[in-house]
């Protein structure tokens, strides 16, 4: 084993097993007693500073952003942590489209109706589109985030886990101050580097963020102007299909095949429409350019959606289903449409410790779900289909309750347990026994 595969190895073992990873330290440092300790974050610092410099960041803004920061202990205890449950889409969305999003979201575009009139003539991103979005990322403005960018990204890119990523973050985040966007002290935002009123990260910032006020620099912070044409920019150079919608919700015949459920299943609308399914408002289905594909984000009990070409493109801003479906949901509130028709039910929430199981399990049957990890991803879902259809279950690749015990009966009975032996009894010592 290398050295760098050995730390590598012996960093991932002390959050598990630090008893284990202690013995492991002295081993590491035996074999490799040149470099015995681990990098600290000043030393760290100091040749992030020097390659940076290579890079043309000037000494000034290294100085601004770098001098005397230290490891942010916030930000790592949110980077490690890991949620218990996994959130349902009812819950997911009952959290985030509620009257007082929507009426908060009607007031900011009528206060700001001639700037979304001029985005959408630009670039084609309808103002009620855009207002879910920054309802979602900050609450209209709200909660932009207070953590200062440069010491979260350098925290980041020191502990390890992504740390090329967040490197390369930093190194944007310094380019953009850099370019006298914004001062060092005053880049703040979320734990993770994403900043503004539409939460994007530096590297989207320097791709995507443009000066819509004229004011010969980009403020995503302040100036409502150059975040809403920046995040209007960046939908329309991913693909966004103006005029068209994101999501549609949809009844499904008592006949469909569910195993076509699902996002990457496109064919025309009317095939969908010839195949029996509806608007669930009643009104025709869209008529779009594109493909449509069918997603059911809660099962075959839950809601149907029929999902779009604009639908891809919110993905590629967030890569979470129930964030693109709230989207649409809350930009058809905006504009004073309903809301769902068949409303998702609220059930109790699969634990990780459940899906690990649930993975180990059709692993263990045969359907591979991959490594059990506790993410409901596309290759468990895949797997879970396959167990339905060969169960005579509907094939919707979702852990509802009724399911998770079926595979349960299922392990179980293909793995019977092994009854325990009765203990012996222990041995008498009793020298006058009755």
């Amino acid at each position: 084993m290398s050295e760098s595969r050995a730390r590598t190895f012996a960093a991932r073992l002390r959050a598990a097993r630090p008893d284990i990873a202690a013995a492991l330290a002295v081993v590491v440092a035996l074999a490799f007693p040149a470099h015995a300790e681990e990098t600290d974050f000043d030393t760290w610092l100091a040749a992030f500073r020097d390659e940076a410099q290579a890079q043309g960041i000037s000494p000034a803004t290294l100085a601004s952003a770098l001098d005397g920061i230290e490891p942010v202990e916030r930000v790592i205890e949110l980077d490690r942590r890991q949620p218990e449950f996994l959130q349902t889409f009812a819950a997911y969305l009952a959290r985030r489209v509620t009257s007082e999003q929507v009426d908060r979201g009607q007031t900011m575009l009528e206060a700001h109706a001639d700037l979304f009139d001029a985005v959408e003539t630009r670039y084609g991103v309808a103002a009620n589109v855009l207002a879910a979005f920054w309802g979602l990322e900050t609450r209209y403005g709200a909660f932009k985030g207070g953590l200062n960018i440069p010491a979260s990204l350098a925290t980041l890119a020191y502990d390890g886990r992504r740390s090329a990523f967040f490197r390369k973050e930093l190194l944007d985040a310094l380019r953009i101050i850099d370019a006298g966007h914004v001062t060092a002290p005053e880049m703040n935002g979320s734990w993770a580097g994403a900043m503004g009123h539409m939460q994007f990260m530096p590297s989207t910032f320097r791709a995507y963020a443009v000066d819509a006020d004229g004011d010969a620099r980009i403020d995503l912070w302040q100036s409502l102007p150059d975040a809403m044409n920046s995040a209007a920019n960046y939908l329309s150079r991913a693909g966004w299909r103006s005029g068209e919608p994101i999501a549609v919700e949809v009844t499904l015949p008592p006949d469909f095949d569910l195993r076509k459920a699902r996002a990457g299943h496109r064919q025309p609308v009317a095939d969908w429409a010839a195949a029996g399914v509806r608007a669930a408002s009643g009104c025709t289905l869209p008529q779009v350019n594109g493909k449509a594909g069918i997603v059911l984000p809660q099962g075959w009990e839950g809601p149907a959606f029929m999902v779009f070409d604009n639908f891809d493109v919110v993905m590629r801003w967030n890569r979470s289903v129930s964030y693109a479906l709230t989207v649409a949901q809350l930009a058809q509130q905006l504009a004073d449409g309903d809301g769902l028709v068949h409303p998702a039910v609220e059930e109790a929430a699969l634990s990780l410790v459940q899906v690990k199981l649930l993975q180990q399990a059709l692993n263990e049957l045969g359907f591979d779900a991959g490594e059990p990890d506790g993410v409901l991803g596309p290759q468990t879902q895949a797997a879970l289909r396959r167990y339905q259809v060969v169960h005579a279950l509907p094939a919707d690749g979702y852990p509802g309750s009724a399911v998770m015990a079926h595979v349960a009966r299922t392990h179980a009975a293909a793995f019977p347990r092994a009854e325990p032996e009765p203990e012996a009894e222990p041995p008498s010592f009793d020298v006058n026994p009755h």
